[in-house]
């Protein structure tokens, strides 16, 4: 097992310093949509010898310490020092630098930071820790980082430049992501919970059920987005009302509708797995103690199928925080706006500044299942 264990932190820690080493770990650019030279961590623009030998004497710890904690510890180490890395590299190129000068994040850092964030998860998993521990596990870090922010270590980093003039967009954005996952989450349980019943319940309906949201599924989001825009078109057309809504062809109206369209399918086939793996003898005891078919659902049947329908919700929100930023297309709003305006203008680091905080919402969401999956996994064992 402790071989294992230092195998699989040799996959994530060789890579990381491969990474540091053969690519750029900071570009400096003239502006913010040419392209710009490269600066190695151990360059002497770069500046970041000492912390480079320090990052790797960190990340080789993963591969040879015995335990997992302190496995954690040093992945979790050598994160820190590479982001104090960056940051200080950052100030000491924009230092001096004409104003329009941008200090972006290069090649090397995403991949040694993607592959320490590997090692430290693969410790974690290997700890063995609850849900309430691995959220603690991540709070920490998160915690840190937060300080650094806050303090302005990264400060001089072109995303950072990015966020200080899109404020606005960003906070609006943020929002409209939240609406636009919250929104179809609602309707999508409300509809896929009685069907995911009614497929346990009856085969027949099983039989055509899973199939249509089979193919609701393989729909492209951007052809469903536009199938929905010609109805919901002509429907606020013919009720004015509806517009005082929002609800029209383009805006987040199409874009909630085809959200909860795609999440039907793991919410129904979740509810109706859930339903069928809870023993027999369950129900069987339910009803000798004469309990109802209302009643035996409520109090038998759902909470033992709580952890898979958790699961299939869970995925519902992953999957939507990601696609809710096709929704932008449609003006539906959220992160995709300013993804898509950064691709419009060539500006890598405002795509970074939607794409980022998408990655961290996906990441945060389904951490928080895993806590409610595992509790009620715990009440269904008592």
């Amino acid at each position: 097992m402790r071989e294992a264990s230092r195998r699989a932190a040799a996959v994530y820690a060789l890579p990381a310093l491969a990474g540091l080493a053969l690519l750029p770990y900071l570009n400096f650019r003239a502006n913010r949509i040419v392209s710009g030279d490269g600066v190695m961590i151990w360059s002497p623009e770069g500046g970041a010898i000492i912390a480079a030998l320090a990052l790797s004497a960190l990340a080789l710890g993963t591969v040879w310490a015995r335990a997992q904690a302190l496995r954690l510890a040093c992945a979790l180490g050598a994160l820190a020092v590479l982001l104090w890395s960056v940051g200080q590299g950052a100030a000491a190129l924009s230092a001096g630098a004409p104003e329009f000068a941008r200090v972006s994040l290069g090649g090397g850092f995403w991949i040694a930071a993607a592959f320490l964030a590997l090692a430290a998860a693969d410790a974690v998993a290997r700890m063995s820790l609850g849900a309430w521990a691995r959220i603690a596990a991540l709070l920490l870090p998160a915690a840190v980082f937060a300080v650094a922010l806050r303090a302005g270590l990264f400060d001089a980093l072109s995303i950072l430049r990015e966020y200080d003039t899109n404020r606005d967009v960003f906070d609006a954005a943020l929002g409209g992501h939240l609406r636009l996952v919250i929104g179809s989450l609602i309707p999508a349980l409300a509809i896929g919970l009685p069907l995911g019943w009614a497929c346990f319940a009856g085969p027949r309906a099983r039989m055509v059920i899973l199939p249509a949201l089979n193919l609701l599924q393989t729909t492209p989001s951007i052809a469903m987005f536009g199938l929905l825009m010609l109805p919901l078109g002509a429907l606020s057309r013919a009720v004015p009302a509806l517009r005082d809504w929002g609800v029209g062809g383009i805006g987040a109206a199409p874009a909630i509708v085809a959200l909860a369209l795609y999440a039907l399918l793991p919410i129904v086939a979740n509810t109706y797995a859930g339903l069928a793996g809870v023993p027999e003898t369950m129900r069987d005891a339910g009803r000798g103690m004469g309990m109802s078919r209302a009643r035996l659902l409520a109090r038998v049947e759902l909470p033992l199928a709580a952890p898979v329908i958790l699961t299939g919700i869970r995925i519902v929100v992953v999957q939507n925080i990601g696609l809710a930023a096709v929704a932008a297309l449609i003006g539906g709003g959220g992160f995709g706006t300013l993804v898509f305006r950064g691709m419009g203008q060539a500006a890598m680091d405002l795509v970074l500044l939607g794409t980022v905080p998408i990655v961290a919402m996906a990441i945060l969401a389904s951490l928080l299942f895993d806590v409610g999956i595992e509790l009620t996994r715990r009440g269904g064992a008592r």
